[in-house]
């Protein structure tokens, strides 16, 4: 909606609010031929100028800057004033000569309806003031989450920038092992890495993919995987569940997978990676298991991956998910459940 737009909806709602305000006081006098008091339309001119007085210059100058001493003062001494000056000039009744006067009952009658009067003055301000104070509140909210929406899709923009070049590296290094062993592999795995970097060139940059893609893109990075193991006998992959109409963001779970296969040799040159995927209407429960090889050495960067899936699962699925790693030594378990 254009700002424009907004202030004629705005001014629409305003507009009809005060035809049923000044309809439900003159409707009576209107429908039963009563006279109108003669303070009735000063009243309601009044009550309109000091809405808009206190919602536009009042609220915005005093109140919502904290100066709020002042703007109590400032509207106490509008109504007294205000309430004094009406209370003066009309009178419910015409006055009686002195001598019929009943002091006492006169100076009661007058201070009561000089409360009533600052009573009623008083209710534009209590309104208004309530009105703005929320609106302010609404507009700071509105900015709050888009700050944090922005924030939120920078750091998720970061992440992948960092995670595109990890995953290229890594598999990069399959490759060169199986062209180091003269493997007849090696032009099949550059095919399937050629896939894997089709996918993360076309698909990666997207907000969510269909789980189907993402399924085949792990798919192929197991098969580049067993091309480089000398024995890829105990590399298991089980996905079960129907995918068709779900979506996730894409390279979600292919840290996980790495960080197995890139721990999971052991002094043997044997990998053990078993890697489960479980499909619901609502839920994928991903289980990454593998041996913890003997010479694991942890570098400056060799947790990247994990971190920012991590950090990915945090921003992404807030309170949707449940991860839970667990490493014993021997073996290292990653089990994430994701709401879908």
């Amino acid at each position: 909606m254009t700002m424009e737009r907004r202030h004629i909806q705005v001014f629409f709602i305003h507009f009809s609010i005060w035809a049923l305000f000044y309809g439900f006081f003159l409707f009576p006098f209107f429908f039963q031929l009563r006279q109108i008091p003669p303070d009735l339309p000063v009243r309601l001119v009044l009550t309109i100028i000091l809405f808009y007085t206190n919602y536009f210059l009042l609220v915005p100058k005093f109140l919502l800057k904290k100066n709020t001493w002042t703007y109590v003062v400032i509207c106490l001494a509008t109504i007294i004033a205000l309430g004094v000056i009406i209370s003066l000039n009309f009178h419910p009744e015409p006055k009686l000569p002195p001598i019929f006067q009943r002091d006492n009952e006169f100076r009661e009658g007058d201070w009561a309806r000089q409360f009533f009067t600052m009573l009623n003055l008083s209710t534009p301000f209590f309104i208004s003031a309530l009105l703005r104070v929320y609106v302010e509140w609404r507009k700071n909210e509105d900015l709050r989450k888009k700050v944090e929406n922005e924030k939120v899709s920078s750091e998720l923009q970061f992440l992948k920038t960092q995670l595109n070049p990890h995953f290229l590296f890594n598999s990069l290094n399959a490759i060169y092992s199986l062209s180091v062993k003269g493997s007849s592999s090696t032009s099949e795995a550059i095919i399937s890495l050629s896939e894997l970097m089709r996918y993360m060139l076309y698909e990666a940059d997207k907000d969510k993919v269909k789980l189907g893609k993402e399924l085949e893109y792990i798919k192929n990075y197991v098969q580049l995987q067993r091309l480089r193991l000398s024995d890829s006998a105990n590399v298991k992959l089980k996905i079960s569940g129907e995918e068709r109409g779900k979506e996730v963001p894409p390279l979600l779970f292919i840290s996980f997978i790495e960080n197995a296969f890139k721990y999971g040799t052991d002094y043997k040159g044997k990998t053990y990676v078993n890697i489960g995927l479980q499909i619901t209407d609502t839920n994928i429960h991903l289980r990454v298991d593998n041996k913890i090889g003997a010479h694991r050495k942890q570098t400056k960067n060799s947790g990247v991956g994990l971190e920012n899936i991590k950090n990915r699962l945090r921003l992404l699925y807030p309170d949707s998910h449940k991860l839970q790693i667990t490493d014993n030594g021997e073996t290292y378990v990653v089990d994430l459940n994701l709401n879908l």
